[in-house]
């Protein structure tokens, strides 16, 4: 089977990638690098020993993505199932930029799904959000819990994407993720932030490297254990099986999937989680909350465990190491 993967020169998509092509099948990546590299797709070929097809398209251009699919056919490697992460993902950026996180993620998807439409595929598997519940009333959350107000632009996007796809006719797996960190374990391919991460381990790693001065924790006055946010950290890898037992084993119409370990752990429990996991020390200083972070939130996964026989299988302290050797080996080049 021939699988499209929009955005899989990024992170996740990447790690998915290789995931896929373990499991026997071909891919094809659509990404407009936008905020990724290239060389991903070039490391991941490297690590899975096997050639992937990659059109520098965006896919808010239908055209473009149309004759993605027609070149597909044509070449007797029709796609058949569409793996879908190409967002603009950044919640502190959502705010500044709430029209173009609109037209991005909203009208890429709509022009997205038109195309499988055209072209007779059905099966797709949305990458979605935990942000899509706001701040929920109660803990761990399943996929029960109902669509509060967003507390960002970026998810309010994906709220409307889910709506969209649910009214498309598709087969369609949507995969609510907690929070993602981590790298291969080879560290040929991890998080690639441009600029200034937006994320906390990315963030970290940096710092500790010596590339930026200090973390900053935003919050030390919530109403959690030690007063920092709580969120469930999950491994890359973890989550890339994740999209691969989606395709093997979701077969109704529209399901959502919550992704993650089933525990929360607080950013000060991170900053002590890397130390131990790696010796380094982490410079950090409190700060004021930030615009648009829950409180606390982590998955209730047994839906996942139950439909699409993926648990969550590594640590938090392997994530972590993980993702300081990526950075290590990003240093080091």
């Amino acid at each position: 089977m021939t699988v499209l993967v929009t955005g899989g020169a990024g992170y996740i998509g990447s790690h998915t990638c290789v995931a896929l092509v373990e499991s026997g099948y071909d891919v094809v990546v659509v990404d407009n690098l936008s905020n990724s590299d290239v060389t991903m797709v070039e490391s991941v070929v490297e690590l899975s020993d096997h050639s992937i097809g990659f059109y520098e398209v965006d896919i808010c251009d239908e055209k473009a993505l149309e004759s993605v699919f027609k070149e597909q056919s044509s070449q007797g490697c029709p796609i058949e199932a569409v793996v879908h992460f190409a967002a603009l993902k950044s919640v502190s950026e959502s705010f500044e930029k709430p029209k173009l996180y609109h037209a991005n993620n909203v009208g890429g998807t709509e022009a997205l799904i038109k195309v499988m439409k055209s072209n007779g595929v059905e099966k797709l598997v949305f990458s979605s959000s935990c942000t899509v519940y706001g701040q929920p009333e109660e803990m761990p959350v399943d996929e029960s819990a109902p669509f509060l107000l967003a507390e960002s632009p970026y998810g309010e996007t994906k709220q409307k994407c889910e709506k969209m796809i649910s009214k498309s006719g598709l087969t369609a797996a949507i995969l609510r993720y907690f929070n993602p960190i981590g790298a291969h374990s080879s560290a040929k391919i991890g998080e690639l932030p441009i600029g200034v991460p937006n994320n906390l381990i990315p963030f970290l790693c940096q710092v500790v490297a010596g590339l930026r001065p200090e973390l900053i924790v935003f919050g030390d006055d919530y109403p959690t254990e030690d007063g920092s946010c709580i969120r469930d950290y999950l491994h890359v890898c973890d989550l890339a099986d994740a999209h691969v037992a989606a395709l093997e084993n979701h077969s109704k119409s529209i399901r959502a999937y919550n992704l993650g370990t089933g525990k929360g752990t607080s950013v000060l429990e991170v900053i002590a989680s890397f130390e131990n996991a790696t010796g380094e020390k982490v410079p950090f200083k409190l700060g004021p909350r930030r615009e648009g972070d829950i409180i606390s939130i982590w998955a209730n996964p047994s839906r996942a465990q139950a439909e699409l026989k993926w648990t969550a299988k590594r640590t938090i302290k392997e994530a972590l190491g993980d993702a300081w050797r990526w950075q290590k080996e990003l240093v080091s080049k």
